[in-house]
């Protein structure tokens, strides 16, 4: 057995990749969740290539996506129903985009964990964390390990106890979430099997199958928009936004919202002090203008095992390492899905005429896909070993 041991705290989907992770490259490996029970927090969720191959590194792929929806495009739209950005996806050779239930998701990451031989500690709150590897909780002894990994999401109550520092930008957008039953009155029948974005004013849309049964839609908008308070939605203000989707709207009328964020961007100086890492929000918090929030952090925590699994390096160079080689592509992640906010503050006429001639160009595209192609600090097959399993 492994003398290298781990600590990780958060039970989100960072930590549970990066325990399953680390446990596979012959980690010991505490799991502490500070919720008395390890749950999905939020809707549906969009897997790209780097989170599926994720996945496929810590052998949770086939439980995560078992029915997943497969979409043939990913479109933003105008508030007309006009096309003016048409990603293609889950072709022979182009980039693969599933949708599934967030919470069949981190299933299959508690399951990969327990199964490779990961703790799993809950109702443990985590107080502080110290550059020596020693973790306090608020209602237990403390506990030392060669490696803390912190992965407790955008309000994390660590970073300040290593004494990092960091860039919070609370943004003034944000989103209600809610998954309704398939809806009988549209979108029209081919425009159903796709993911959805509707713009208009300072509104957007996202319409999102994850199953044959369930649609995951998101309200996008200002924090003190009137039409969407607290656990409610407006529906019939939206539907007078959005037209062409009142019949889906009609659908979401009463139903309860999962939950509403604040959209928010975290960058931190350095992503490690000593013998802890953060990473997922806590470290590189983005709006989700690009799906890519699950992704980068599943990616990133992969990377992370990776680095400090090599046989040489002390394991503060091991981590420099890693922050070398992946920081890059996440930040850039970052940027870009950071940008996409100023598209609420332009005139539809304006914005819809922008995207209409950028949308058209594959630079603009292959922008908004390059962290669908992140592999930092793995070695991946160079063909996709788990497509059939996914389509």
């Amino acid at each position: 057995m492994s003398s290298r041991t781990a600590t990780v705290v958060g039970g989100g989907i960072g930590g549970l990749t990066a325990a399953a992770a680390l446990a596979r490259n012959g980690w010991q490996v505490r799991l502490h969740e500070r919720l008395p029970a390890i749950r999905a927090i939020g809707a549906g969720i969009y897997l790209w290539d780097n989170g599926l191959f994720a996945l496929d590194t810590i052998g949770a792929l086939e439980a995560a996506t078992a029915g997943a929806h497969v979409a043939p495009a990913v479109e933003m739209r105008a508030r007309n129903g006009k096309a003016f950005l048409t990603v293609n996806v889950n072709t022979e050779d182009g980039p693969r985009c599933l949708t599934v239930l967030r919470d069949q998701l981190v299933t299959a990451l508690v399951d990969a964990a327990e199964a490779a031989g990961v703790v799993l500690v809950t109702g443990s709150a985590a107080t502080a964390v110290r550059p020596d590897g020693t973790v306090h909780f608020a209602a237990a002894e403390p506990e030392r390990a060669d490696l803390v990994v912190v992965a407790d999401g955008v309000h994390s109550r660590l970073r300040d106890s290593v004494d990092l520092a960091y860039t919070r930008i609370r943004m003034p957008q944000g989103a209600a979430r809610m998954m309704i039953p398939a809806p009988a009155g549209g979108p029209a029948a081919g425009d159903a099997v796709r993911h959805l974005e509707f713009f208009h004013g300072r509104r957007r849309l996202l319409f999102t199958p994850c199953t044959p049964e369930q649609v995951y839609l998101a309200f996008t908008c200002d924090a003190d928009d009137p039409a969407v308070d607290g656990s409610f939605v407006d529906t019939g203000a939206w539907s007078r936004s959005f037209p062409g989707m009142a019949g889906v709207l009609e659908a979401a009328d009463g139903v309860p919202v999962t939950r509403w964020d604040t959209f928010e961007y975290v960058r931190l100086s350095r992503w490690s002090r000593g013998r802890v890492a953060f990473l997922g929000d806590a470290a590189h918090a983005q709006p989700p203008y690009l799906g890519q929030g699950g992704g980068t952090a599943m990616t990133n925590a992969v990377a992370l095992a990776a680095a400090v699994s090599r046989p040489g390096p002390t394991l503060p160079a091991a981590l420099a390492a890693w922050e070398r080689e992946t920081r890059p592509g996440v930040e850039r992640t970052q940027r870009t899905s950071y940008r996409m906010r100023l598209l609420n503050r332009v005139p539809d006429s304006v914005r819809n005429t922008l995207m209409g001639l950028t949308g058209r160009t594959s630079r603009y595209i292959d922008a908004h896909l390059a962290a669908t192609r992140l592999r930092p600090g793995t070695n991946p097959p160079t063909t996709h070993p788990s497509r059939k399993e996914t389509q």
